[in-house]
């Protein structure tokens, strides 16, 4: 099987030499940070779409974590073009951070569509280095399919229990590998190569829940279900919430 798979890979590899030039070359980065927003802009409505049921779930009891304030504060990590804004209570005051600065247009739009949030601010930076979020001052922190991407998932989790203050939640939907004995996880591992330079440094074999089990937090309700998409490689999932 691991040799089938390393063959398949060098297919892969093969295949898409114009990108792994451009790469090497330094320029297929600037070219991803660009297009990826237009991309992501359509995908998030059709994700929306397939998934509008769990994340109306998910974020069901987000009020709950409203601090002394009365108003929840909360922090999206990862925030892309605004694709939850639509599930968030109203009034709830929302500060955006992602690491690619051309999500911005795109936000804008949508905080114009959705008036029920407070847009707060947008801030230029990754999750696994969130200096401009003071310790201990928001609600809940969210992220969704980003886990997949970041860099280094130990890091950002140890920021978002930093930021949050005591009794705060994180809220997460994300994308991982399938059960090694599929024929999902075949093809993940066959395809993760070209897919995580295509798709912005997205990860298709990553076990996140193994990484929120470590984390420190002192109650995570941690569910896996198959999502109902139209890309299978992406359908095995993991949802909840974990409070500080």
């Amino acid at each position: 099987m691991a040799l089938t798979i390393f063959i398949l890979q060098l297919a892969v590899y093969i295949l898409a030499f114009p990108i792994y030039l451009l790469n090497f070359l330094g320029l297929w980065n600037r070219i991803c940070k660009i297009w990826f927003p237009h991309f992501l802009e359509r995908f998030a409505v059709m994700y929306n779409e397939q998934m509008a049921s769990k994340k109306r779930e998910l974020f069901s009891n987000l009020q709950e974590f409203v601090g002394s304030s009365g108003k929840l504060s909360l922090l999206e990590v990862g925030c892309g073009t605004g694709a939850n804004f639509k599930y968030y209570p109203p009034g709830c005051r929302v500060t955006c951070i992602d690491p690619n600065p051309n999500f911005e247009k795109f936000l804008i739009k949508s905080v114009a569509e959705n008036r029920h949030v407070q847009f707060e601010r947008f801030v230029v930076a990754a999750g696994e280095n969130m200096h401009q979020v003071a310790d201990g001052s928001v609600d809940a922190v969210v992220c969704t399919l980003v886990l997949c991407s970041v860099e280094n998932q130990e890091q950002i989790l140890q920021e978002v229990c930093r930021v949050l203050r005591p009794g705060g939640a994180f809220y997460f939907m994300e994308h991982v590998a399938a059960e090694r004995s599929t024929w999902n996880y075949f093809w993940q591992q066959v395809l993760h190569p070209v897919w995580y330079l295509v798709f912005d440094g997205c990860t298709l074999t990553r076990e996140t829940w193994k990484a929120l089990e470590r984390a420190n937090f002192s109650k995570l309700k941690l569910q896996h279900l198959q999502a109902p998409l139209s890309w299978e490689l992406l359908r095995p999932h993991i949802y909840g919430y974990a409070v500080k």
